[in-house]
């Protein structure tokens, strides 16, 4: 005797089975998204990444309870609520006035406020909030920088450092005792591909020339006058890292063992709307000469 199998005892199950009935809409799976997707497509002001970081700094509320990971799944109906703090980080860093005109200002940057902001939110007090940007320093080197009052002058002021025509002058101490007092280094460099965010010496990079003059020194570090023609990111702090002879406090090309980065933008030479040409000086910060007592 052939069995054919057991047969249904529920003919509604086997009707569902069998694709001719859905089923009930409470047992139906009900479709998750990610937070970060959901978001992007309430708030579409922000990109994808920004949304990300409100996320992880705890901006974000799903139905009242705080979520930090992004890719979080929930349903479309939840609410999300968005607040961003009004509060800004670094407040207390607040630029100099070197000089003021109806086109230009020039301060004296401290060291740890951020030239430009990172990203599309930045939380924190930046140069860019003071003025239209013309060019840039490090975080954490202190000292002159130019900014414009209309786009204009920006581009005016570029150009000049474009085609070379604007003049910096730098103070550093770096560690050790130079055997050249003084010289040109006249070496090209190119990114890092081992870790993208930095640079190195290599023959075949782009140009890059720096004249150094040392001041003073005694037995551990050395004052240094640094006028580089080319402006590579990170030009000096790579050209005294291949000379042996790396800035103080440099936590990315040194071992970082000072309290801030001993960079400072001393001179800036450069023509002012109308063609007058000035030089702006940025006093050196007292804890360069206190290096030396």
């Amino acid at each position: 005797m052939i069995r054919t199998g057991k047969k249904f005892s529920k003919p509604e199950m086997s009707r569902v089975i069998n694709g001719d009935k859905a089923l009930p809409e409470e047992t139906q799976a009900v479709e998750k998204i990610r937070l970060d997707l959901l978001m992007s497509e309430i708030f579409k002001s922000y990109n994808r990444s920004t949304i990300q970081k409100f996320i992880e700094y705890g901006f974000v509320t799903v139905n009242g309870e705080l979520v930090k990971k992004p890719n979080t799944k929930f349903e479309r109906d939840v609410k999300i609520g968005l607040r961003i703090p009004q509060v800004m980080k670094n407040a207390d860093l607040v630029p100099e006035t070197i000089y003021e005109d109806k086109k230009v200002l020039v301060v004296n940057k401290p060291a740890g406020l951020l030239s430009m902001a990172k990203g599309e939110y930045c939380p924190e007090n930046t140069l860019e909030h003071y003025g239209l940007l013309v060019h840039r320093l490090d975080r954490d080197t202190s000292g002159v920088m130019i900014l414009a009052k209309d786009e204009e002058t920006q581009r005016f002021l570029k150009k000049q450092f474009q085609e070379r025509k604007a003049h910096k002058t730098y103070i550093a101490v770096v560690v050790g005792s130079l055997r050249l007092k003084e010289a040109r280094i006249d070496l090209p460099m190119a990114r890092d591909l081992k870790r993208p965010t930095t640079f190195k010496i290599d023959p075949n990079g782009k140009e890059a020339e720096t004249f150094y003059k040392v001041l003073k020194e005694n037995e551990q570090y050395s004052m240094v006058e640094l006028r580089p023609t080319t402006g590579r990111t990170h030009q000096l702090r790579v050209h005294l890292k291949y000379l042996g002879h790396p800035i103080l406090g440099d936590t990315v090309y040194g071992d970082g063992k000072a309290e801030r980065l001993f960079l400072h933008a001393k001179e800036l030479e450069i023509t002012l709307p109308g063609g007058v040409r000035k030089t702006f000086v940025a006093p050196l910060p007292k804890d360069f000469e206190n290096v030396f007592r």
